[in-house]
């Protein structure tokens, strides 16, 4: 029977020498290999989670079982693991989308039993060969399963990663002797009691269930507030204090095209800074962590895909330029900084943008339900069908339909087999009360980080609370916030600092990169087009994006507001923009793109351009009769919408410009429009056509 010693020696290899094994972590590893019971364990980052599911698998192969599962959400994270498992002599190895090359030589680690830890990510399970070829002998011979970070069952739901609640499936395969663990450190009691209701483990899941819930006090973060203005004010405070803060850290942005823009900023003004994104690749991704962790560069400004598990345990900082939409996910990233330190500074700079970038990743939650069924509708019992080939079927795009179908998987509607899917026949019901409280709990989170942001109470106190903390007393104040020391960060930037950064991030242009390809499956839509695109557009460019820090908010406004003649601002702009462009050959004619909410805007900055660049004013390219306005999500959708959209227009003007058409609009999002308008100028006679937006949505 394992010892208190034995995991003590396991735990000295693991984390060195000077470690010592709480009693709290002992509790968890003794009733996981000697009692062979479920455990949910809510403890706060750097509590030493990780080390109770390394230990216990260590004593369990120790006894002869099999190799513990590991379910883990993110590549960071799962490197981390295996490196920790290494130390500590665990034989460990990694299935995820960064090393396909590996899984079969993995696989059949597994069936030889010669692996202590095997760690997947949550999709793994119902890859068909593997739920199918090597799930059910770790089902059967597993010595533990761990769900790591199992807030993810419940806290994003089905808006993140569906496949988490595929597990609860798993569980129910296993032996009786074979025990779970659920491990987070963000579960306010909702996550609590949906993460047992889920998997079957904690409170509510039975009598025999350990449930491990200790306190999320952080005693080395200092966080703070800091209300510095508008979008260039709050960069150029960044860039005026990231030098000051302890040691190397994250700096987190909301979106992508804000992570690329701040990085770049930051390293104009001679600041080592990179940025890490969901869309940097999978070695990229593995060398920037590399640098931080070696302390290579100041910071990495990230979106949230540098989150969970990435283990840095002397980060010194984390600012976030722009509030998460929940103190569930702010308390998570703060969570990174600290963990070894006596003191690490925590800083948010909240925008009012940022509940616009709330709204949108609200819009594309789960569809309607005439929409899931029609995705049903089209899958054959017998006959798979690919993602790429349902989605010219069904009005959604490729991300939120293949979200559709992991949630059908998940509720037996549909399964994945190889090939793509089918239909099952099981009856399905559409979750309605699911999806309206999940709406609900967001909205609810959303006005909470408002609060946060105002309140002149403790901040770590009002985190723990809306986190259900149970050992957080009444009146209990952390000592370290800024509410709690009245020592606030200094708010106020340098006035020729700010200009020079607002300067910057309003210097207007962005390319608008042209589709290459078809939609597959048009045919099935009546649109006689596929391969590749041979009569689009040119490399375009827009003034800025709709998420941009510079222009972000100004063209929002300008798109929000009632229809008028472009002003001068966005004239300069657009000027400085085409000035800038390292076009092939210079436009000859200028176009406008015929509009249902700006066609004013649009026709009047066409006009201005062509006066300023004494380019031919073609006019405008108007609508076909009985055109409706495209309301399309996806690809092939939209591309059969805008087929035969415009009249097409005299080719005499355009012939006579002799060069190419500058093509003028006020949105760009999918691209679709301006490639497909495109097509229509270049069929009366235009040599090639250069797509300008005024926005562009990403």
């Amino acid at each position: 029977m394992a010892t208190r010693a034995e995991a003590q020696t396991i735990l000295e290899q693991l984390a060195g020498p000077d470690a010592r094994l709480r009693d709290d972590q002992w509790t968890a590893i003794e009733a996981l290999v000697v009692q062979r019971r479920r455990a949910l364990v809510v403890q706060r980052t750097g509590w030493g989670k990780s080390a109770v599911y390394f230990i216990a698998a260590k004593l369990l192969r120790a006894e002869g079982r099999g190799a513990t599962v590991i379910v883990s959400p993110l590549l960071a994270l799962m490197r981390n693991q295996v490196a920790a498992a290494e130390r500590a002599g665990v034989n460990a190895a990694t299935i995820n989308s960064s090393n396909i090359a590996d899984w079969s030589e993995i696989h059949d680690r597994v069936r030889g039993g010669e692996l202590d830890v095997l760690l997947v990510s949550p999709e793994r399970l119902n890859n068909p060969d593997f739920r199918d070829q090597v799930l059910p002998a770790l089902a059967r011979d597993a010595g533990l399963v761990v769900v790591d970070e199992a807030h993810c069952v419940s806290d994003w739901g089905h808006d993140f990663r569906p496949d988490y609640r595929r597990i609860r499936t798993l569980i129910a395969e296993l032996g009786a002797d074979v025990p779970v663990l659920a491990t987070t450190a963000t579960a306010n009691d909702r996550v609590v009691t949906d993460v047992a209701t889920q998997l079957g483990v904690g409170s509510g899941a039975g009598n025999d269930t350990l449930v491990l819930r200790g306190g999320l006090d952080r005693e080395s973060l200092r966080l703070s507030v800091v209300q510095a203005g508008g979008p260039a004010q709050r960069a150029a405070w960044l860039a005026a204090h990231i030098d000051s803060l302890p040691g190397s850290g994250i700096v987190y942005t909301l979106t992508v095209a804000q992570a690329h823009d701040i990085a770049a900023l930051l390293r104009e003004q001679g600041h080592e800074v990179a940025s890490y994104t969901g869309s940097t690749e999978a070695a990229e991704r593995e060398q920037l962590e590399a640098d931080l962790l070696a302390n290579r560069v100041k910071a990495l400004v990230a979106t949230s895909a540098l989150g969970m598990g990435f283990d840095k345990p002397d980060l010194g900082f984390v600012v976030h330029l722009g509030a998460p939409s929940s103190p569930i996910a702010y308390y998570q990233q703060v969570g990174r900084a600290g963990r070894s330190t006596a003191s690490a500074e925590v800083i948010l700079l909240p925008g009012r943008e940022d509940q616009d970038v709330w709204r949108y990743f609200a819009s594309v939650a789960f569809p309607s339900e005439v929409m899931v069924r029609k995705v049903i509708g089209e899958l054959d019992r017998e006959r798979p069908l690919s993602t790429p080939a349902l989605e010219p079927l069904v009005d959604l795009g490729r991300s939120r339909l293949e979200m559709v179908l992991k949630v059908l998987d998940v509720d037996g509607a549909v399964r994945r087999v190889k090939g793509g899917w089918v239909g099952t026949g099981a009856a399905w019901e559409y979750d309605e009360p699911r999806y309206r409280n999940l709406d609900e709990a967001r909205k609810r989170e959303q006005q909470a980080m408002l609060d946060y942001q105002s309140t002149a109470e403790c901040r770590m106190a009002f985190l723990r609370r809306q986190l259900d903390d149970p050992e957080l007393g009444a009146e209990e104040r952390c000592g370290r916030c800024d509410n709690c020391t009245g020592i606030r960060p200094a708010v106020d930037v340098d006035a020729t600092a700010a200009e020079d950064t607002r300067q910057r991030l309003m210097r207007p242009g962005v390319e608008l990169t042209p589709r290459k390809q078809w939609p597959s499956g048009l045919g099935k839509l009546g649109v006689e087009l596929s391969g590749r695109i041979t009569d689009g557009p040119a490399p375009g460019r827009a003034i800025g994006r709709l998420t941009d820090l510079g222009w972000g908010a100004r063209l929002r406004k300008l798109l929000d507001d009632a229809d008028a003649e472009a002003s001068d601002d966005i004239v300069q702009a657009a000027v400085k923009v085409l000035a800038s462009w390292d076009w092939a050959a210079r436009p000859t004619a200028v176009m406008g793109l015929d509009s249902d909410s700006h066609p004013l805007l649009i026709s009047s900055l066409a006009r201005k351009l062509a006066e300023l660049g004494r380019l031919i004013d073609l006019g405008t390219l108007r609508y076909a009769p009985g055109r409706r306005p495209v309301t399309a999500a996806n690809s092939a959708y939209r591309v059969a919408a805008l087929e035969r959209a415009w009249s097409p227009p005299e080719p005499d003007p355009i012939e006579a410009a002799g060069g190419p058409v500058l093509l003028v609009d006020d949105m760009t999002d999918s691209g679709w429009t301006l490639t497909m308008a495109s097509r229509v100028v270049r069929a009366a006679g235009a040599p090639a056509v250069l797509p300008f937006a005024l926005a562009a949505t990403s």
